[in-house]
């Protein structure tokens, strides 16, 4: 990879909200999944168990980083669908089966999407509270 790219990614990633950083890691679940479903029917099995140990090693990140005592409910049910990817995408994987793999992506995209809009909802709450910083007065 071309230093200056990966140097602009790493610094995206360090100035990177919480919320973007999730979000972050849904677009390369999702890509990296999609990359592996092509690579899938083209029999590009390197490219294929790439792409799946990329896409697990996230899923099992986002898993790892739930709250379940502040997250209730909410956490307890992305658990299971984390669970549910966690046991489709090596069951695609093993039957060399993209068709496995349409849910496990569509869901990923709900959920990337709900957490867009989550996203939004914090920025606007942010910017709509007074800022710590005091403004010097002009007059």
């Amino acid at each position: 990879m071309n230093a200056y790219l990966k140097n602009y990614q790493n610094t995206q990633v360090q100035t990177a909200s919480p919320e973007q950083i999730l979000i972050m890691l849904y677009d390369g679940a999702i890509r990296f999944l999609e990359q592996a479903s092509e690579a899938m029917g083209s029999g590009d099995y390197a490219v294929k168990i790439k792409n799946i140990d990329k896409t697990l090693a996230i899923i099992s990140e986002l898993n790892a980083t739930l709250d379940h005592e502040i997250g209730g409910e909410v956490a307890a049910n992305l658990a299971s669908l984390y669970d549910f990817m966690m046991r489709e995408i090596p069951r695609a994987n093993a039957r060399n089966d993209a068709t496995v793999l349409a849910p496990v992506i569509s869901i990923l995209r709900e959920l990337r999407e709900a957490w867009v809009e989550a996203a939004e909802i914090v920025r606007k709450e942010r910017a709509s509270q007074p800022s710590s910083n005091p403004s010097v007065a002009v007059g």
